[in-house]
């Protein structure tokens, strides 16, 4: 059934719901095709994809291997129950196991980020005996019920009252508040307090402490220089496990294959999801360390789910992994986060209402301002007409990234060329005199 832009809306509008949306306000683009870093809509308008859609897309849309090997897959077995074994599943897993530095080589597979950060709960618990949870203000996890109080960001408001168990802290960096001015201090102070707030919920009540490993969604905050060394010999000292969710920075976004590695650490449990397979299939993973791994082949793991190790979609991972590597992503995410800087720099040079751009790989986002005081373009959680203008301008522009607050991401999928890159920017440019016209002096 061939459908035009306006019936496929107008039908998803009357039978689907939308994520964090209510249904009347949704403006949905409509997709008919996607090629690389581009998606297209029936009438065949172009988007540059600039977020990979939910920064997910890593290796580009419509990658012949993987379409291949999910095909391959389908004609031999796309489902058995979770008690089985595959070779995909076997593959997989092996891969990871030489992906993953350290000593994290046993996997539990979902079919997303947030029910591989479930899982994480229910492993931290069983395994260290305690119940309370330790995260971040400026963190999302995701969207079930427990990873919604495992979250800081406000679309945990409108879930609460959740499960209990779950204590907040500051980041290193926060919204509007300052730990200091270097890193240093950042670092120093940050962990100061974190101990003292360990002190008073009890050490030994404390299973485990979850942080992205760069913040994402609420500001791409890489942590300052020696945070996760410090954060983990602290939480060992009061033996908390570190769990780093990569769900969003995992698998080359930030140029490295894991973000963990630029900051020399390994977690006690890793979470993944999104660039696993790209997004061509849904598919997470829990990783765990030798030690964890070691108690649950004696002690009963209770976590389970219908689609565990799904065939189609760890076929989908496996290929996505491959191109990955054979197509040296992880290194053009790298190469390329130069670019992003200097067109970063050069916005803030022509535009007064750019306030700061922030970018390690090809994860980015920059922050606009309002006036010379710095004061943000919009307010934490809320809105202001010139983002509502700068979010349709990049749309009306064929530019697609997601526009949050005072702020827009800058997350294109890794097999981005710079002359692309630079195309991206080139429309921000255009779109930041709406932003500038705002600025109030």
């Amino acid at each position: 059934m061939v459908m035009d832009s306006q019936e496929m809306i107008e039908l998803c509008k009357q039978h689907t719901m939308y994520t964090w949306s209510a249904g009347d306000q949704v403006d949905p683009i409509p997709v008919e095709r996607a090629e690389g870093v581009y998606f297209y809509t029936p009438e065949g308008k172009r988007f540059l994809d600039f977020n990979s859609q939910l920064m997910s897309v890593n290796i580009g849309h419509g990658h012949p291997r993987v379409i291949e090997a999910m095909h391959r897959q389908l004609q031999q077995v796309a489902y058995v129950y979770p008690g089985t074994a595959t070779a995909v599943r076997a593959r997989v897993a092996r891969t990871l196991a030489e992906l993953v530095p350290g000593d994290i080589n046993t996997f539990f597979f979902t079919l997303g980020g947030a029910d591989a950060n479930e899982n994480a709960i229910k492993a931290a618990r069983a395994y260290t005996g305690r119940f309370k949870i330790l995260s971040r203000y400026r963190s999302y996890h995701g969207a079930t019920n427990a990873c919604m109080q495992l979250t800081g960001d406000p679309r945990r408001l409108a879930n609460e009252p959740g499960a209990p168990g779950f204590i907040k802290v500051m980041d290193p960096r926060p919204y509007d508040f300052a730990f200091g001015e270097s890193d240093e201090e950042q670092t120093a102070r940050n962990l100061q307090y974190l101990e003292e707030v360990i002190m008073y919920e009890g050490p030994e009540t404390i299973a485990a402490m979850f942080v992205e490993t760069v913040t994402g969604t609420n500001g791409v905050q890489p942590p300052p220089k020696g945070y996760l060394k410090g954060l983990k010999a602290l939480l060992e000292k009061y033996g908390i496990l570190l769990v780093c969710d990569e769900v969003m920075c995992g698998f080359g976004r930030t140029g490295k294959m894991f973000a963990f590695e630029h900051y020399g650490v390994v977690p006690d449990i890793v979470t993944m999801a999104k660039g696993l397979t790209s997004s061509y299939a849904p598919l997470g993973a829990m990783g765990v360390s030798d030690a964890i791994a070691e108690h649950f082949k004696s002690n009963m793991f209770w976590g389970g789910l219908t689609y565990n190790s799904h065939c189609l979609a760890l076929s989908a991972a496996e290929a996505s992994i491959a191109v990955m590597r054979d197509e040296k992503l992880v290194e053009n995410a790298a190469r390329l986060e130069s670019v992003m800087r200097e067109e970063m720099a050069h916005l803030k040079e022509r535009h007064r209402s750019f306030k700061e751009g922030r970018a390690l790989g090809l994860f980015g986002m920059v922050d606009l301002q309002k006036n010379s005081d710095g004061e943000r373009m919009a307010p934490y959680n809320g809105s202001h007409p010139a983002m509502v203008k700068l979010g349709k301008f990049f749309r009306d522009n064929g530019l697609f990234t997601f526009v949050r607050w005072g702020s827009f991401m800058c997350n294109p999928p890794l097999c981005i060329s710079e002359e692309q890159l630079r195309e991206g920017f080139a429309i921000i440019d255009r779109g930041l005199e709406i932003t500038d016209a705002a600025f109030e002096g």
